[in-house]
């Protein structure tokens, strides 16, 4: 089976870790090989840049931090994302460009023409197979991440922020943005209201539908 790259995206506390993990116990249940990845992190490099943008309180100018994600993102494709495909592992990330639209351009105000360019630089032209984006009130997202302990960096940015993000990614699933934007490939919106078993049949149910050949 050829390598596929599934991309986990949604606002803060959507649950996008819990799912991921859910569908890489799923897909191991069928024999695919999985290999679970997170952004920014996943490599050397990658995770002392992750430590450096979620620290609480820290100071970093928007453009300074899209490029900090785009660094960690640009390693993690060489050092991780591309070896496993080479090998027919069906990789799983939790987080990729998208949220570098929502979170940099969409909360933060960069132009988009040149983020879009930076990242095209730090994948290499690498298109998701799927991404699926989980959807949740951002209240409610909050409300989650608040119960999980102490807020990072980007969680603790104040309310109208992440209603900025929120609206971004409302705007992902849109065909017509998505014919506009072929870099980010085939983005579907899941619901992530209801109970954690839901959720996992609606997400198993758009990858099954995305690739077929992972039921085995």
């Amino acid at each position: 089976m050829p390598g596929r790259l599934v991309v986990f995206e949604g606002v803060e506390g959507a649950g996008k870790t819990t799912q991921l993990e859910r569908l890489s116990l799923r897909l191991g249940r069928h024999g695919v090989a999985v290999r679970t990845l997170r952004e920014p992190g996943g490599t050397a490099v990658g995770d002392e840049i992750r430590a450096l943008l979620l620290r609480p309180g820290a100071s970093i100018p928007p453009r300074s931090e899209a490029l900090l994600f785009m660094a960690s993102r640009a390693a993690l494709m060489d050092e991780q994302v591309r070896p496993a495909l080479a090998r027919g592992e069906v990789v799983l990330l939790d987080r990729f460009f998208l949220s570098t639209y929502a979170y940099q351009v969409g909360g933060r105000g960069l132009p988009e023409r040149e983020v879009r360019e930076a990242n095209a630089f730090a994948t290499g032209g690498r298109v998701p197979d799927i991404t699926v984006l989980l959807t949740l009130p951002v209240g409610d997202g909050l409300a989650r991440a608040a119960r999980r302990g102490e807020a990072d960096r980007m969680e603790s940015a104040d309310r109208a922020f992440h209603d900025r993000v929120a609206g971004a990614f409302a705007r992902f699933s849109d065909d017509g943005w998505q014919v506009s934007h072929p870099e980010c490939g085939p983005i579907v919106a899941v619901s992530a209201v209801g109970s954690v078993n839901e959720v996992e049949d609606r997400v198993w149910g758009v990858v099954v539908a995305a690739c077929p050949e992972v039921q085995g």
